[in-house]
Formats: structure tokens, C-alpha cells, sequence
């Protein structure tokens, strides 16, 4: 005979596993402090790619006024400028990075653990059906 709150459980469950479960169960072999970092640590890559890409960019858009004024640049505020754009951008990319995979893997968690509930449930339901056997 068919138990239909087995067949809703087990329905529940393979749509979270088929969904967002795969993600869930995959964050789940990390600690906390190490996903965060890791992700941390590939945004301010990415971003520093990005910001280096930039500012080629532009020094390829303005190379003939680099050329022109070689010997009249002043480099120091130049390179204090670019390095100071750079810093801030960096701190924004990791604190945003940050608060955004933190709250990321607590809400995993809290995913995982209602998943792990209806585990049990149905572990429940089929320990019940097999002691009535």
C-alpha cells in the first residue's frame, strides 16, 4: 500500500536536492571562516585583474599625452593616486564580498538543517512502517 507522506517527503527532498540543495550540500564541507575567505580572497583577485585591465585601458586611451608629457608627469601623486583608487576599491570588493558569502553560508545552513530535519522524518516513517511489517 502506498504511505503518501512518505511520497511527499520524499518528493520535498529531491526537489530541494535537485534545486538549491546541490549548492547547499556542496557549502556545507566547508567551514565557515574558510568559504568566506576563499571567497573573499577571489573577489579582490577578480577585482585587481579588473582594476589592472582598467587602467590599461586607459593608459592605452591617453598614451599620446603619456608620451607628450613623459618628463613633466609627476609620478609620485600619479602612483599615489592610482594606489589610493586601488586600496579603496579592494576594501569595497572585500567587505561587499564579505557580508555577502557570510550571510550566503548562514542561509545555507539554515536550508540544510530543515533538509537534514525531513531526513529524519522520513528515517522515522520508514522505521515505523518496518516494525509494522
Amino acid at each position: 500500500m502506498l504511505n503518501f507522506k512518505k511520497i511527499r517527503l520524499m518528493t520535498k527532498l529531491a526537489v530541494y536536492e535537485k534545486k538549491e540543495g546541490k549548492e547547499d550540500i556542496y557549502l556545507s564541507k566547508y567551514y565557515k571562516t574558510d568559504y568566506v575567505r576563499f571567497q573573499v580572497l577571489k573577489s579582490i583577485l577578480s577585482a585587481t585583474v579588473g582594476y589592472g585591465l582598467i587602467l590599461g585601458m586607459i593608459a592605452l586611451y591617453k598614451m599620446e599625452y603619456l608620451i607628450k608629457n613623459a618628463v613633466t608627469l609627476n609620478y609620485k601623486s600619479l602612483g599615489t593616486y592610482i594606489l589610493g583608487f586601488y586600496i579603496m576599491t579592494i576594501t569595497v570588493y572585500g567587505l561587499g564580498s564579505l557580508v555577502y558569502y557570510s550571510m550566503k553560508y548562514d542561509a545555507s545552513r539554515k536550508k540544510l538543517a530543515r533538509y537534514f530535519k525531513l531526513l529524519k522524518r522520513l528515517e522515522k516513517l520508514y522505521n515505523d512502517s518496518a516494525q509494522e511489517s
